[in-house]
């Protein structure tokens, strides 16, 4: 069980070490991986281990990310502010994870991604809290010291991460992780063997909500404002196609979806700025991942995760090997 704990520590000393090297906007991509890794890390493990399916993991985090808002513009302290998101989502989680409990596959997906669509409208609704399209700004103390923003960002997302990755990491390996795969390969049999199968279900959905809640505060800590184009529906697609390339179940999967998060759209945009085209640049990220999904799924259907280089015998070793007679 100290595996996990010894991971995140040279893990944290890594990210440390990179935010020393790296120049500033290679810093807030460093944050912004970690900020995504929260997110999924739980829908992975949702999805991955409990198979549930959601497509509105968008809208838990622009939950998180307004009640951060919220909160700073009131009191400006951030540690609280974060718990206060996390907290938040979790009681969200928890009603849509009692709806979910009862739905099944199409279903499922459906409820959460008519919760998807439904935040907007929300802003819309009651504009004078949320102001509308106008967004929230997000207050925030200067870093202490002289330590560079974008420093300070990668530091805050990334302790943030590892933790997540930490604690799901003891989940999985618990009996909690058993119950979820035994309720993910067949209910019945879970049923049979104890295993209160729509307590693991909510339970499961509150976890994820929770993480996807203190990914949408990192973000709002990132942009330093919440808006609704911050969290459209294409993100929560986004989100499942992540893990889904990555690797379902697998926390090293989830790392890979969040590093492709970043990277992909940064390579679309990329290639549209240089094809000179602003329409091809809103839709040319969903086309990559589009493809790369396919690629994958043809190469490698467990996704990258399970990728394994196979090993090969060096010709000493077969050297040393007793010939046969």
């Amino acid at each position: 069980m100290l595996v996990p704990l010894l991971v995140v520590v040279v893990g944290a000393a890594a990210i440390v070490g990179l935010t020393y090297v790296l120049p500033p906007f290679r810093n807030y991509q460093l944050a912004t991986i970690g900020a995504y890794l929260c997110v999924t890390a739980g829908l992975t493990v949702l999805t991955g281990l409990n198979g549930q399916l959601s497509l509105g993991h968008g809208a838990l985090m622009a939950t998180g990310a307004y009640t951060l808002a919220l909160w700073q513009d009131k009191f400006n302290l951030l540690l609280p502010g974060i718990a206060a998101a996390v907290l938040t989502t979790t009681a969200v989680g928890a009603v849509i994870g009692l709806a979910a409990a009862r739905l099944r596959g199409p279903y499922l997906a459906g409820l959460t991604l008519a919760v998807a669509v439904v935040v907007p409208s929300i802003t819309s609704t009651f504009d004078e809290t949320f102001n509308s399209d106008q967004g929230l700004s997000v207050p925030l103390d200067p870093p202490p010291g002289v330590i560079p923003v974008e420093q300070w960002q990668a530091w805050i997302c990334w302790a943030a991460a590892l933790l997540t990755v930490l604690l799901l990491a003891y989940v999985i390996r618990g009996r909690f992780g058993r119950d979820m795969r035994a309720v993910r390969d067949d209910e019945t049999a879970a049923k049979l063997a104890g295993v209160g199968v729509a307590r693991t279900q909510v339970l499961a959905f509150v976890i994820s909500a929770a993480c996807a809640g203190l990914a949408g505060a990192l973000f709002a800590v990132l942009a330093q404002s919440v808006s609704p184009g911050a969290f459209p529906l294409t993100l929560s697609l986004f989100l499942v196609m992540a893990i889904v390339i990555g690797g379902l179940g697998r926390l090293t999967g989830a790392l890979i979806g969040a590093f492709l998060l970043v990277a992909l759209p940064s390579a679309a945009q990329s290639i549209a700025e240089d094809a000179g085209s602003q329409h091809l640049e809103g839709n040319l990220a969903l086309t990559v991942f589009g493809v790369v999904l396919v690629l994958v799924m043809l190469a490698a259907p467990g996704g990258l995760a399970s990728l394994r280089i196979p090993r090969r015998i060096s010709a000493s070793r077969r050297n040393k090997s007793p010939k046969k007679p």
